[in-house]
């Protein structure tokens, strides 16, 4: 199955899987965003990240793999006479094209081994001093029933990102946070959390 055709299936359903509200950490990391940056949200699905920022002014473009996501999306955005650019596009072939202020994400469900190819993309996609933000499920996940994958292939560990990110200012950190996102994420949930700014 694709990615298209898994997150179609989930989005495809009543209401939004993850809620309206944006990603609390995401949302909590707006402040150090420069005005009117230009931001990238990767694995976007149904906009609930996207909507918040382009209503605190930022420029905001829209990634993911499913056109059931993102024209959910685009109705909401529409309805709030918000402008978001939306790209429908599988992340393992997302090619870095454009330069950004900040790149957030939350919960990208993305293989091992297809990643660094991912971060790679973000590098490149990120101006100098430019920041990413992202929530991840760690591998410490499959002890909680809250959300995300049960394959451990498709979670995440520190190293990952302490491996391949060598940014001055690099925060990574794993912790137990309570999840409140839609029906889709409900309770407590092992996170990686992720601040880079690239120098």
């Amino acid at each position: 199955m694709s990615q298209q055709e898994f997150w179609n299936q989930k989005f495809s359903r009543d209401g939004f899987l993850y809620g309206l509200k944006p990603n609390s950490f995401i949302a909590s990391k707006i402040k150090s965003f420069p005005a009117n940056s230009k931001v990238l949200c990767l694995g976007e699905g149904e906009g609930r990240n996207a909507i918040f920022l382009a209503k605190k002014g930022f420029e905001v473009t829209a990634i993911d793999a499913s056109d059931i996501g993102l024209s959910k999306l685009e109705q909401r955005a529409k309805e709030e006479g918000l402008n978001i650019k939306t790209i429908c596009i599988d992340l393992n072939e997302w090619q870095a094209e454009e330069e950004y202020d900040v790149i957030v994400a939350s919960y990208l469900h993305m293989y091992e081994k297809d990643r660094d190819r991912l971060f790679d993309n973000i590098d490149d996609s990120l101006k100098e001093n430019a920041v990413f933000v992202g929530e991840f499920f760690s591998q410490n996940q499959l002890n909680y029933n809250s959300g995300g994958p049960r394959d451990k292939e498709l979670l995440y560990k520190v190293e990952d990102f302490k491996t391949h990110y060598t940014f001055s200012e690099a925060e990574v950190k794993e912790q137990i946070t309570i999840l409140d996102e839609g029906k889709g994420h409900q309770g407590e949930a092992s996170v990686i959390r992720v601040v880079l700014q690239k120098s």
